[in-house]
């Protein structure tokens, strides 16, 4: 076992030496049949319906970077995700600022305008490797909350002075979101925003020589992470303008390419399922989106763990089958692209047991595969997240610059809601549905 480790470790260095320089060379010019489509409440794989589980691996990129990364293990885990059947990866692309306290770096954008070119150099290697194994990545733009920059770094970078970090002592939630919700009224701050998007759009990889715009292998543009009406309703007006002009943007420099949101749901939306469909009825926005934390969100007690887990799935049904209405009022697909579950008592090793993650994500993978039985609108979900071959420390937590990236952006806990390479059951819960989805 020790000599076929070896071999494989020596294989995966002289691929990734031999990556560094290459292009890759693929058989055919990607045409518009290639791309996923959307036909009524289904995902459209050439002439085929397209399910699928996927993941969130938002640090791909920075893996994928030539020099700060780390592609040896990019390779590796995109081939073990490859192997469970995951061909679809929510991606972040957009981390802004100078990656201070709970905030990731190095960031694409360390000051408004000015690209980290290692970092763009890591997004077309990540998508190139990733077009090799017929995968599919969903590409957001922005961010709602610090732990990558994201709105409330345009703000700061446009005068509105500093971000109040809920993370530190002095600031508390409302503060973060009383400050950020002027970003979408703020017109330089969505301008340089715009700015974003058709940069990135319009950017050809450097290893395939393919055109953004024309790449399959990109499903959709998220707008942002969790984009919010915040605080009150009053905030809906401005909010629904950046929302309708962004996606007017997307939609006119990559028509080919689907559009989402990137919402949590009516969770977004002051728990008001009609602004949610109100704001999901333009027709630039392909598909819908939920998301489902039911940690974060009171479902799930730390002191009353087997209980909590089938409250979580009750809760959990209860909130997909209701937007699921929607998504048939507006005969558009969903997807479930964020949700994620502790190990037992929150622990942080990859040791710790996850009994109680395995049932509350089996209950929502089963969630899709009835819905294709069904021919019902939920055709895919991201699970939070993919942490793959990180190396943490479970007695600390805090994430570091020059730490592994795991699943859990620098705000969390690291480890807590991540899926390790180690994780060989949940793995192989989700190569079963892969497979169930897939007949």
């Amino acid at each position: 076992m020790k000599n076929f480790k070896l071999i494989i470790t020596s294989l995966c260095i002289t691929v990734l030496f031999s990556c560094k320089s290459k292009k890759y060379v693929f058989d055919e010019t990607p045409e518009k049949s290639d791309f996923i489509t959307v036909k009524g409440t289904q995902f459209q794989k050439g002439d085929q319906p397209y399910y699928f589980i996927g993941a969130n691996y938002w640090y791909g990129p920075l893996l994928g970077a030539k020099k700060s990364g780390d592609r040896e293990r990019l390779i590796k885990e995109l081939d073990l995700m490859k192997s469970v059947g995951i061909d679809n990866l929510r991606i972040l692309v957009g981390a802004e600022g100078d990656g201070g306290d709970s905030r990731v770096f190095p960031a694409l954008q360390p000051a408004q305008g000015l690209y980290n070119d290692d970092l763009l150099d890591g997004l077309d290697f990540l998508l190139a490797e990733m077009r090799q194994r017929n995968m599919y990545a969903v590409l957001y733009l922005n961010n709602n909350w610090i732990w990558s920059g994201g709105m409330s770094e345009y703000l700061k970078w446009n005068g509105y002075g500093e971000v109040p970090n809920p993370f530190l002592e002095a600031y508390s939630w409302d503060d973060y979101m009383n400050y950020t919700k002027q970003f979408h009224s703020c017109e330089p701050c969505t301008e340089a925003f715009y700015k974003h998007i058709k940069y990135i759009i319009g950017r050809t990889n450097s290893y395939t020589n393919i055109k953004y715009v024309d790449d399959p292998s990109i499903m959709s543009w998220q707008v942002a992470n969790e984009p919010r009406v915040l605080m009150t309703p009053e905030h809906e007006d401005a909010f629904a303008g950046w929302l309708n002009e962004t996606v007017r943007i997307i939609k006119e420099l990559a028509p080919n390419q689907l559009i989402s949101t990137g919402t949590e749901g009516k969770h977004g939306f002051l728990q008001d399922i009609d602004m949610y469909q109100r704001l999901h009825k333009n027709e630039n926005i392909d598909y819908l989106t939920m998301h489902m934390w039911p940690k974060n969100w009171g479902w799930y007690d730390i002191d009353n763990e087997e209980e909590s887990t089938q409250v979580s799935i009750i809760n959990a049904k209860k909130y997909m089958n209701e937007h699921v209405v929607i998504a048939n009022k507006l005969n558009k697909p969903i997807v479930m692209s964020e949700f994620g579950f502790p190990r037992k008592k929150e622990n942080l090793s990859p040791e710790a047991s996850i009994e109680n993650r395995n049932t509350f994500y089996k209950a929502i993978f089963e969630e899709v595969q009835k819905n294709k039985t069904n021919l019902s609108p939920i055709a895919g979900l991201n699970f939070w997240g993919f942490a793959g071959y990180a190396i943490t420390d479970p007695n600390n937590g805090k994430w570091k610059h020059g730490d592994d990236f795991t699943a859990d952006p620098p705000q969390e806990p690291q480890g807590l809601n991540s899926v390790f390479a180690s994780d060989v059951s949940t793995l192989e819960l989700i190569k079963k549905y892969n497979l169930l989805i897939a007949e």
